[in-house]
């Protein structure tokens, strides 16, 4: 071929057939690649690369398409690419409707642009012709040429609002055929890699060059996300299917952090675009067209990615060690936006369904393969979390979610999560589960099958937790059991009530579930427990309850032997059996223990009543008086006349001397208080004019210091027992107006408890009262009236939202996590020595104690004297005491 110009040769060329272009390969491939090389101008650049691709390369073997094609026309097209880029993103700042030649030039540009994409388009098509197996080394610079220009053009697809300035109506037809293109050019190029041949032999180059178009595929999708749900999906099945293809091969160097991360990212945001249009519907009252649609292709995206997850984690697991956060946080983020949680979006319960059935279910088998797993487990089960309020629900579910699955597991995987490292899973439950209080007081409820064969229903939170740990306590390994009964008492122990309360149940029905001797053991052990412990703890309150109901699980046997074990006359266990219920016991058995526990209880008051009384000494009297108040509560009539007589007339020698300064300031003689006016109701016919007046005066005083709250619902619970008494005549005139008076305060109090208990026990004693005229004196305010006649016709309060009341549990949740993290502190802190405190002098209020004891030891030797003779040795004890009290008074002068 002579030599001829540019411009000549590519005239000649366009007359050229197949046959011809053959032939003269070999002599006009290198000048058309140094004119390609050296051309500057756009169009004439196009028009060298079409012919190349479309005249030359068909006649290029594929074993030298690398060599003497790809690696010398690639470089300079993405030279062009960059160029083009360039310009359009310059001239793009300066478009407007009115610079019409502006516009042409942005035009032809884009042009250009889609002329280039077309042209590579074909040259992957044609490679793709050539065999079923292409070799990587035979095409190394077209895959990631290819994807350089796909990548950036999708990037100012998704950028061209910004980057057009609000013009994009001038030139949309052009970029969206630019879009259209490139999604062919990524589809061709994707159906070439996929014929790409890597055998166990391949070279270091080519793992590192399909290591690099996985990575850049995968930057790809973090760009066309939100563009297109098809391309998307297919461009991520593409790096699974590739990943998974050459797993022996790249499974050491591939990025699986990322690419899970990615694949986390994307899940997240197709859930979140299915929650919006789901609540856009629910808003809108809409429930078909083209909403709905887009709704149910997001769903099902939503489950392309849940299978995607599911399938990659199965092949590369062994390299999540240090990407388990992500895994867990996916779980938490989904459950965090998706009822019952309070932070979920208001939707409808079609939708919900739907999208749990088509892609919760989905997501589920991905813990299933987690479980071996020990990273993740550290992760879930970690102390550290430090979740916020709204993921503190979703964690609790994911427990429960392990726990149903765990018992399927191999031997080894129940140890993994039931030793844990840090926490066993039983204590992680119970931990996240006290952190869902507002879930838990709304309560949320979340579907449960109640029988084989019924369709789900709505249970609360609380019982939904308590029924799938029991069932996973019932499949708990014995050699486990160490674990679940630390996890018990420490949650026991807690000071989140419903907390400790679930931990109770789930004792009792381990106590029912296992055997009668383990149940025996754990009852001996809490007993240990409640009497080693100081009786004005908390805990040993929590302990007591469980005492209560595990006795009643007790086999009868076992029982005595209990009894045995802890003797009721003995002083030292007078503190286990204050906390027992003698229902639990057998007739014989009960009558036996009350009578018991009715001469030890009477013997320690007395010894203290017969001695200096002092206050230091009151705490074995309040456990004494705890123990009279088990049997009389649980055996009154089974005990003996006289035994009761001994009782009445120990709790009369109290009143005595008890006075309303003294009880407001000492939390022993409140108790005391309390602990007196419950017993007193059994024996509330019995009381003489003397003894109500006593009980009336002091609760009057007393009321006028504001006594604490479980001081006034004591006198709630005496006012209420006196509907039954017909007042003396000679008391009538003092008791009377008090009577009505302690009333009238208690209904009008601001705590709700105290005035819920207030209305209940005022309607019992206006039912059962004979003084029909002192029930209209109690009721003093027309607000008070109107509060009871409301309490009576059970009329609702004005009633708060949902919207409303689930708000105030989220601040609420935010007060009690503080207060449960102060407690905790707190409760930590004991376990350091005490600082010695500092010895101050008595004041004034100590002394006015101590004279205010001794006073009311008088007033009580003289109501015995009056009730009968004195033994023989008082008077010489009168003497001594006489002695020391000159002795106190010279030593004040």
């Amino acid at each position: 071929m002579s030599q001829t110009d540019p411009e000549l040769l590519l005239q000649e060329l366009g007359g050229w057939d197949w046959d011809l272009c053959r032939q003269e390969l070999p002599a006009v491939l290198p000048r058309l690649l140094s004119m390609y090389q050296e051309s500057e101008d756009w169009t004439e650049h196009i028009r060298v690369l079409r012919i190349l691709t479309e005249m030359f390369l068909p006649h290029i073997s594929l074993a030298d398409l690398e060599q003497t094609f790809f690696s010398k026309v690639l470089p300079k097209t993405l030279q062009l690419f960059d160029n083009l880029m360039y310009e359009l993103s310059s001239e793009a700042k300066g478009l407007t409707s009115q610079n019409m030649e502006l516009c042409s030039t942005v035009r032809n540009l884009l042009q250009t642009m889609v002329q280039l994409l077309e042209t590579l388009t074909g040259c992957v098509r044609y490679v793709c012709t050539l065999q079923e197996c292409v070799p990587l080394e035979s095409i190394r610079t077209l895959p990631s040429s290819v994807l350089y220009v796909i990548k950036n053009t999708f990037t100012h697809c998704k950028d061209s609002e910004s980057v057009y300035c609000g013009h994009l109506h001038l030139i949309s037809d052009l970029l969206q055929a630019m879009f259209k293109e490139t999604y062919s050019l990524q589809k061709q190029l994707m159906e070439l890699l996929d014929m790409i041949s890597m055998g166990s032999a391949s070279t270091e180059d080519n793992i590192t060059d399909m290591v690099s178009v996985i990575h850049t595929v995968l930057e790809i999708c973090s760009v066309i996300s939100s563009m297109d749900h098809a391309l998307h999906a297919n461009t991520w099945k593409f790096i699974i299917k590739q990943s998974l293809k050459h797993h022996s091969l790249l499974q050491c160097h591939l990025k699986h952090s990322d690419i899970l991360s990615g694949l986390c990212k994307d899940t997240l945001l197709s859930f979140h675009s299915c929650l919006q249009l789901a609540e856009q519907m629910k808003m809108s009252d809409i429930q078909e067209g083209t909403d709905l649609r887009l709704f149910q292709k997001t769903v099902k995206l939503c489950r392309f990615f849940a299978n995607s997850l599911v399938h990659y984690t199965k092949e590369f697991l062994s390299f999540f060690s240090d990407s388990c956060s992500q895994l867990h946080q996916l779980f938490l983020q989904i459950y965090s936006k998706f009822p019952p949680s309070l932070y979920a979006p208001e939707i409808s319960e079609v939708h919900r369904d739907e999208i749990s059935r088509v892609f919760l279910v989905t997501l589920d088998p991905l813990i299933n393969q987690l479980l071996p797993f020990s990273p993740f487990m550290e992760q879930v089960l970690s102390e550290k979390l430090g979740l916020p309020p709204e993921q503190q629900l979703p964690q609790c579910l994911i427990l429960i979610t392990i726990m149903d699955k765990l018992s399927f597991q191999p031997e080894e995987v129940q140890t993994l999560w039931n030793t844990g490292k840090s926490l066993s899973l039983f204590s992680a439950l119970f931990f996240s589960f006290q952190q869902c209080a507002g879930e838990l007081s709304l309560p949320v409820c979340l579907p449960e099958v109640i029988s084989t064969g019924q369709p789900a229903v709505p249970i609360t939170l609380y019982h939904y937790v308590c029924v799938h740990l029991c069932s996973f306590i019932a499949s708990t390994l014995p050699s486990h059991f160490p674990q679940l009964e630390y996890a018990l008492l420490d949650a026991v122990l807690s000071s989140s009530m419903i907390t400790s309360l679930l931990a109770m149940d789930s004792w009792c029905f381990l106590a029912r579930y296992g055997t009668a001797e383990l149940c025996a053991h754990h009852v001996v052990v809490i007993a240990h427990l409640i009497k080693s412990w100081p009786s004005d703890c908390y805990q040993v309150s929590a302990l007591g309850v469980l005492l209560r109901r595990m006795l009643f699980l007790m086999a009868p046997d076992h029982q005595v032997e209990f009894a045995h074990k802890f003797h009721p006359e003995e002083v030292e266990n007078l503190a286990v059996w204050q906390h027992i219920s003698l229902k639990a016991l057998n007739p014989d058995l009960r009558k036996q223990v009350a009578c018991q526990l009715c001469v030890a209880g009477l013997a320690q008051c007395r010894r203290w009543l017969n001695s200096r009384r002092a206050l230091g000494e009151l705490r074995p009297v309040n456990t004494a008086l705890s123990v009279l108040l088990v049997a009389c509560s649980f055996a009154g009539d089974a005990l003996e006349a006289e035994l009761q007589a001994s009782v009445l007339g120990v709790l009369g020698q109290f009143w005595a001397f008890l006075q309303a300064k003294q009880v407001s300031d000492e939390p022993c003689l409140q108790q005391t208080l309390c602990l007196l006016l419950h017993l007193l109701e059994f024996f509330i016919q019995a009381l003489d004019a003397q003894l109500i007046t006593q009980v009336f005066a002091l609760q009057s005083s007393l009321f006028q210091l504001d006594p604490p709250d479980h001081v006034r619902l004591a006198m709630v619970d005496f006012l209420s027992s006196m509907g039954k008494v017909f007042i003396p005549q000679e008391a009538q005139r003092q008791v009377v107006p008090q009577l009505s008076c302690l009333f009238a305060s208690l209904l009008a109090d601001q705590t709700w408890l105290i005035h819920q208990h207030a209305l209940e026990a005022f309607t019992h004693f206006a039912e059962e009262t004979s003084h029909e005229d002192v029930v209209p004196q109690c009721l003093n305010s027309e607000e008070t009236k109107n509060k009871v006649v409301s309490f009576l016709a059970k009329t609702r309060q004005v009633e708060e939202t949902i919207e409303a009341r689930t708000e105030r549990m989220k601040q609420e949740r935010i007060t009690c996590s503080a207060q449960f993290l102060k407690m905790d502190r707190e409760l930590e802190s004991t376990g350091e020595p005490l600082a010695k405190r500092a010895c101050h002098p008595p004041s004034e209020e100590q002394y006015k104690s101590a004279v205010g004891t001794m006073e009311g030891a008088v007033e009580a030797v003289k109501l015995l004297l009056r009730k009968g003779s004195p033994p023989a040795w008082l008077a010489v004890k009168l003497e001594a005491l006489h002695t020391a009290i000159a002795v106190l008074r010279d030593s004040v002068r």
